[in-house]
């Protein structure tokens, strides 16, 4: 399967450039910490999506999609310490916010349809 031809591939994607673009405006206090976990987290779904795509077997892309699920979850956990720490960032959070739980519902989506192709 080619993941350049998922859309939860290119969403992923797209959440990345989202992410990129928004730490750089965090405050500097924010900046040096939580921004570099964010944005590993977020390359991370991508990679994943990408990498199970091309193992060539539902259950490994199974293992990687799993493995991106819980990148999502870890970036939303960012989000949430963020809003935690500073309340106005939320309504500017609100479309990565909405991107990832998207993501997330896709992901797990696309996990059972591979695992009723396993059966």
């Amino acid at each position: 399967m080619n993941h350049k031809n998922l859309d939860l591939w290119k969403k992923s994607i797209r959440l990345a450039g989202d992410v990129f673009r928004f730490t750089p405006t965090l405050p500097t206090i924010h900046r040096f910490g939580i921004s570099d976990q964010m944005q590993r987290a977020v390359v991370s779904i991508g990679s994943n999506i990408a990498e199970g795509a091309a193992r060539g077997s539902h259950r490994e892309f199974i293992r990687f999609l799993n493995i991106a699920a819980g990148s999502a979850s870890e970036l939303d956990a960012h989000l949430a310490i963020l809003i935690e720490i500073d309340p106005l960032l939320t309504e500017s959070l609100e479309h990565i916010q909405s991107s990832i739980n998207d993501i997330s519902k896709m992901i797990q989506g696309l996990i059972k349809s591979l695992r009723r192709k396993l059966d």
